[in-house]
C-alpha cells in the first residue's frame, strides 16, 4: 500500500511531553486493556489529581490566603475523585441531586460541599440543607425556598449569595445590583434560617485580571453585608483556571495556518470557538497571578475572608487519557479515513461545535517499520453518521495505522470523557480503569462496578 500523502495535514499539535504517561503507553498495557475489554476505554491517572489539588493548596498557603479547593465535580464522573477528595478533606462542587448524593456517598462531608447552578430542585435544597452544605443562591426565589426548608428543618442553612459579573450582564446566572441589595436585607431578616456566608461568581474565559477584579468587589460587598449583621467571611471565585496542553510555538502556528482543507470534507472551525490549548499562565499559576493582581491576597487577610474556588479541568490535568481501537482504514483524496471501535461522544468538545485539538499518539499492535513520510488521516466514529467525528482535522500519524492498533487521546479527563456519554447505537459506554501506583507498583481496576 502506497502512504498517503500529508500535503493537506493540519499542522501538528503534540500534547506537552510526559513521561509516566508515555510509559504506561509503552508498557502493553493499554493493548491488553484493549483487548480485555472489547471497546474503547479511559484510563485515571489519580496520583495527577492528586498533585494538581496540592498545588492549589501550596499557591494558597504560599499568598498567606485561608482558603478551601473545591472539585468541580461536572468536569468528570469518575468515581475516584470523590475518593481522593474524601480522604483529603477536598472539597466538591455539586449542582444535582445525583451528584450530591454521589459525593456524600463516597465519604465526602456536607461541609465541605458547595452546591451551585441555577434554580436548585427542592429535593437538592433539602439534602443540602440537611447535610450542612454551602449553597450559592442564585435568585431571590431560590433564597426565598432555602429559608423556607431551612425553617422546616429547624437547621439554618448556609448560603452564599452569587454575583451577576457586571462585566457579563447577559448571563443567566447571578443576583444583580437590586436582587443582592434585596437579598442581603432578606438575609438579615432572617438570621434564624440561614447563615450568610459570604459571595460567589463565575466568570466566562480564562482570564486572571477580571478574576481579582471581581473578587475585590466581593470584599467590599462582604464589609457591607457584616454591616447588617452578616457573617461575609468568604468568597468563591469559582473555575475558569486554564489548562496548558501543549506547547507556545505548536499552538501559534496551528491556529496561523490551519484552513478548511486540513479538515475532512472541508470542515471549517472558528478560531475563537476552540479551547486555549496553550495557556502562559495556567492551573495554580493562575491562581497565583489573580492573588498578585489588585493586591488581592493582601486585602483578603487583611478583611479575614477567606478564599473558595471550584476547578474542574485544573484538576484533571494530565490525570487521564482515552483509547480507541482501530477497526478500519481506507484511502480517500489524499488522505486516509480511520474508524475507530468508540464514537465523536466520548470526546466531548464537539458539544462546542469545537474540536479536542492535541494529537492522538498511535499505537501499533504489531512492530512495524516506520515510512520515510507520515500518514495523514481524520478519525471517525463507529457509527452510522456521517457527522460522527471523532478528529474531523487531518492529523499526521507516524505510519499507516492497522486494524487492532490503538489510538490514544492524551489529557481527556476534564470535561472530554463523559459530557455527551450515549450507548447510541446500543454500543457500551467505554469504560473507565483506574491505574493505581502505591507500593511502586502499577495495577488496574474499574473506577466503578460494571452493575453499579
Amino acid at each position: 500500500m502506497e502512504v498517503t500523502h500529508t500535503a493537506t495535514a493540519a499542522p501538528p499539535l503534540p500534547a506537552h511531553p510526559d513521561p509516566k504517561l508515555d510509559a504506561i503507553l509503552g508498557s502493553g498495557l493499554p493493548h491488553e486493556l484493549s483487548y480485555a475489554l472489547g471497546g474503547p476505554f479511559h484510563l485515571l491517572l489519580p496520583d495527577r489529581f492528586d498533585a494538581n489539588v496540592a498545588s492549589f493548596e501550596e499557591a494558597l498557603r504560599e499568598a498567606g490566603v485561608e482558603g478551601r479547593v473545591y472539585y468541580a465535580k461536572k468536569a468528570n464522573k469518575a468515581a475516584v475523585w470523590m475518593d481522593r477528595c474524601a480522604l483529603s478533606g477536598t472539597g466538591v462542587d455539586v449542582a444535582s441531586l445525583g451528584e450530591l448524593r454521589d459525593a456524600l456517598g463516597h465519604g465526602v462531608r456536607g461541609e465541605h460541599v458547595v452546591v451551585t447552578g441555577p434554580a436548585k430542585a427542592e429535593d437538592l435544597l433539602r439534602v443540602a440543607v440537611l447535610q450542612g452544605c454551602l449553597v450559592a443562591v442564585d435568585a431571590l426565589d431560590e433564597l426565598e425556598r432555602v429559608l423556607a426548608l431551612a425553617r422546616a428543618v429547624a437547621r439554618p442553612a448556609r448560603v452564599l449569595l452569587r454575583r451577576l459579573p457586571p462585566a457579563q450582564p447577559h448571563s443567566r446566572f447571578g443576583l444583580d445590583d437590586g436582587e443582592l441589595e434585596a437579598a442581603l436585607a432578606r438575609c438579615a431578616q432572617a438570621t434564624d434560617a440561614v447563615v450568610m456566608e459570604g459571595f460567589s461568581f463565575h466568570l466566562s474565559g480564562y482570564a486572571t485580571e477580571p478574576r481579582a477584579q471581581l473578587a475585590v468587589q466581593l470584599l467590599e460587598l462582604c464589609l457591607k453585608a457584616r454591616a447588617l449583621g452578616l457573617r461575609a467571611d468568604r468568597i468563591s471565585i469559582g473555575g475558569g483556571f486554564a489548562v496548558d496542553y501543549t506547547d507556545a510555538g505548536h499552538w501559534e502556528r496551528f491556529l496561523a495556518e490551519q484552513r478548511p482543507e486540513h479538515y475532512h470534507a472541508g470542515k471549517s472551525f472558528a478560531a475563537a470557538d476552540f479551547y486555549p490549548y496553550h495557556s502562559p499562565v495556567a492551573g495554580a499559576d493562575a491562581l497565583r497571578a489573580v492573588l498578585r493582581t489588585h493586591r488581592l491576597a493582601e486585602r483578603l487577610s487583611e478583611a479575614g475572608v477567606k478564599l473558595l474556588l471550584e476547578p474542574g479541568r485544573a484538576l484533571l490535568d494530565r490525570a487521564g487519557c482515552t483509547v480507541f481501537r482501530v477497526q478500519g482504514v481506507k484511502d480517500r483524496n489524499g488522505y486516509g479515513i480511520v474508524t475507530v471501535d468508540g464514537t465523536s461522544l466520548s470526546l466531548s468538545e464537539q458539544w462546542f461545535n469545537s474540536e479536542y485539538l492535541p494529537d492522538p499518539v498511535l499505537l501499533p499492535a504489531t512492530p512495524r517499520s516506520v515510512g520515510d513520510e507520515p500518514y495523514a488521516a481524520c478519525v471517525g466514529g463507529t457509527t452510522c453518521l456521517e457527522s460522527d467525528m471523532v478528529t474531523w482535522r487531518k492529523v499526521r500519524l507516524p505510519i499507516r495505522p492497522a486494524i487492532g492498533d490503538l489510538l490514544v487521546y492524551p489529557n481527556t479527563a476534564g470535561y472530554q470523557m463523559d459530557s455527551n456519554e450515549s450507548p447510541f447505537h446500543e454500543l457500551p459506554l467505554p469504560p473507565k480503569v483506574v491505574l493505581d501506583t502505591a507500593g511502586g507498583t502499577t495495577r488496574w481496576r474499574f473506577d466503578r462496578h460494571p452493575l453499579a
